[in-house]
């Protein structure tokens, strides 16, 4: 990946969704809400994490940025939420 991130965790999800539409997948998987009825939900990348609980948001951002850079998504690489959802006790 280069050392440039494109993707900064307080870019807005509508921002996100135009500019990288390969995103919308693996943000749905990690349960980031970025489309309602067909069109982006208001708000930043982060705000929508810390919505779900999710703390992590410098993984998120490294993960999405590795994918934009991979150009897609591929089997090894394949979006794994369950690791980016803090655990609830």
């Amino acid at each position: 990946m280069s050392s440039e991130k494109n993707i900064k965790a307080d870019i807005l999800i509508e921002e996100l969704v135009e500019d990288y539409p390969q995103l919308v997948r693996p943000l749905m998987e990690m349960g980031i809400v970025c489309l309602k009825c067909g069109e982006p939900v208001w708000g930043t990348l982060k705000e929508m994490a810390e919505a779900k609980d999710m703390t992590n948001i410098d993984d998120i951002v490294d993960k999405l940025n590795e994918i934009v850079t991979a150009g897609e998504q591929s089997e090894n690489s394949r979006w794994q939420p369950e690791i980016f959802v803090d655990k609830m006790e």
